[in-house]
């Protein structure tokens, strides 16, 4: 049976569904509600259900799923919680990331040990009990008044179906005034027709009934915002309150939806369906944060040069720290994605690179497209463009400025090249012996040592920092001497010097690398240094390029 939630004051809790089409924006609808109570006063945690059988999403291609998002305690978890980290300023923890193939696990592990005394093992109250359990315990440790809970998928997949389960059970034995369910949708816009067509949204909420949930909320996602006979029409058919129905239009940017649904009243429904009570929004510097992302004085083009160039989710942590720096300077942006792999079968195409304010190569894995990111890299340093390498894009500059600039020919990664004459980058020692794929290489916050006098010093304004990382290869410390002798400067290390953190060139612009990914740790607002360093330096190099011109 499930354990019962041991909280003297009873949680409260949020679901939140999507129907429709994928990618509808649960996550950002999640992290707008949750911010909004947590300003009004509110003890609020999110939680993330995917429906994969990975234990997480480290081992998933960026292309089919998007970019895993890389958590302090190095948990690899779903795009969507980045979106929660950065509205919320929280640092999510591993158990709040939960796969179906982490219940699937759990209760397997139990049933081989003889917990469950003979009985057959089943969907229904195995794995049902096992997602509640969770999510009471995680209630219980955190000493939250809100878990506001996204179940990952479409309303109608088949994965999907043992946690919209667990949480129609949880309504019964939690109560009614202890759980509420949101879910969002779409009102698709025929351009032919010109009106907006509820009908989506309809056969959405009726798969979710026909499952015994029957949601609170409707969040309808729109290009435009919903008409009055559209919303009475959604009411009507989806036997949820008008003022139930709340607007989610296409925005300039995510972070002004809080304020969007707070405009929609979607707060009087939650509170007075849970009886939280009204209390006062605390705004603070929220307003001015969504202003800037709206105030443009200039546009900036940036190449970020990768692999996974075909859905722009792949990159999404670097995108949104990028729009982080950018909103504070003032500038608009437009990043092009370029694939890697065109410097390789046409080399010529590479100086359309001069066009561009500033250049990023950021991580990744594999030989594909490799060898266009070394020629890259050596490119925009020989041509002075604005360059920042994360992790991978780390180590490509550093074998592209040994084989151009240190002589060393034919120098590689052994990750590339096992039998490289110079593997300049190679596997980290507590690497060696790592079998296992997923979960098994250096994940999570680590301090990092800043040297005094160094670009990288001036941008983080003190000596010692902590990012994240997620990689198996490092600089090899061999080569050490030939690079700083060849114009390199290694401004920042961590494990006592272990490990090389940092690179830049002083005889450059702005020509800095970073093992680790500083795009976790970016929030609106709160742009991180090396994101901000190298818009300072795409705006000067803006400024030159036009006065060419």
């Amino acid at each position: 049976m499930p354990r019962l939630n041991s909280n003297k004051k009873r949680t409260k809790y949020i679901f939140v569904s999507g129907g429709v089409i994928s990618g509808i924006g649960k996550g950002i609808a999640l992290a707008s509600v949750a911010l909004l109570l947590k300003l009004s006063g509110h003890r609020v945690v999110p939680i993330k259900f995917e429906n994969y059988l990975n234990l997480d999403a480290g081992t998933i291609n960026p292309i089919e799923h998007g970019d895993p998002f890389l958590c302090e305690d190095g948990t690899e978890g779903d795009m969507d919680i980045g979106t929660y980290e950065r509205f919320l300023e929280l640092n999510i923890p591993r158990e709040n990331n939960i796969t179906t193939g982490q219940i699937y696990l759990e209760v397997i592990n139990r049933e081989r040990r003889g917990d469950y005394l003979g009985h057959c093992v089943q969907i229904i109250p195995h794995i049902t009990d096992a997602i509640k359990n969770r999510l009471k315990d995680i209630a219980g440790k955190s000493d939250v008044d809100i878990l506001i809970v996204e179940c990952g998928g479409t309303v109608g997949d088949i994965e999907s179906l043992p946690f919209l389960e667990s949480f129609r059970q949880m309504r019964i034995q939690e109560g009614l005034d202890n759980t509420l369910f949101i879910h969002v949708t779409l009102a698709p816009m025929l351009d032919p027709v010109g009106e907006q067509k509820t009908k989506p949204t309809q056969h959405s909420v009726q798969e979710l009934r026909r499952i015994g949930i029957q949601p609170d909320i409707i969040v309808v996602r729109s290009s435009l915002s919903l008409s009055k006979a559209s919303k009475e029409k959604i009411s009507l058919f989806a036997n949820v309150p008008s003022r139930n129905v709340i607007s989610n239009p296409d925005t300039e940017s995510i972070y002004s939806v809080p304020q969007m649904f707070e405009l929609e009243g979607i707060l009087k429904p939650i509170c007075g369906h849970l009886g939280l009570g009204s209390r006062k929004i605390a705004w603070g510097s929220w307003p001015t944060i969504v202003e800037s992302f709206s105030i443009k004085s200039g546009k900036l083009k940036i190449a970020m040069v990768g692999k996974y160039v075909s859905l722009s989710d792949s990159y999404v942590s670097v995108n949104e720290a990028l729009l982080h720096a950018v909103a504070k300077s003032g500038h608009s942006l437009k990043i092009d994605w370029v694939d890697s792999e065109l410097y390789e079968t046409s080399p010529e195409s590479i100086r359309n690179l001069l066009k561009y304010d500033a250049v990023i190569i950021p991580g990744g894995f594999g030989k594909r497209g490799s060898e266009g990111k070394i020629l890259a890299a050596n490119y925009v340093r020989e041509n002075k463009i604005p360059y920042l390498g994360l992790c991978f894009g780390f180590q490509l500059a550093i074998v592209s400025f040994a084989r151009n600039s240190c002589s060393l020919k034919g120098a590689n990664s052994t990750e590339l090249d096992p039998n490289t004459k110079h593997p300049v980058i190679d596997l980290l020692p507590t690497q060696k012996n790592v079998k296992d794929i997923g979960a098994t290489m250096r994940l999570g916050g680590c301090q990092i040592d800043v040297v005094d006098n160094t670009l990288a010093n001036k941008l983080y304004g003190q000596l010692h920092i902590r990012e994240r990382h997620r990689h198996r290869y490092e600089f090899n410390q061999r080569y050490l001497k030939i690079f700083k002798d060849s114009g390199m400067v290694f401004s920042g290390s961590s494990d006592r010097g272990k490990r090389i953190e940092i690179i830049e060139l002083p005889a450059h612009s702005f020509y800095m690398a970073v093992q680790y990914h500083p795009e976790f740790i970016s929030r609106p607002g709160k742009p991180e240094p090396v994101f901000e360093g190298l818009i300072s330096a795409a705006i000067e190099r803006n400024k030159q390029t036009s006065r060419v011109r």
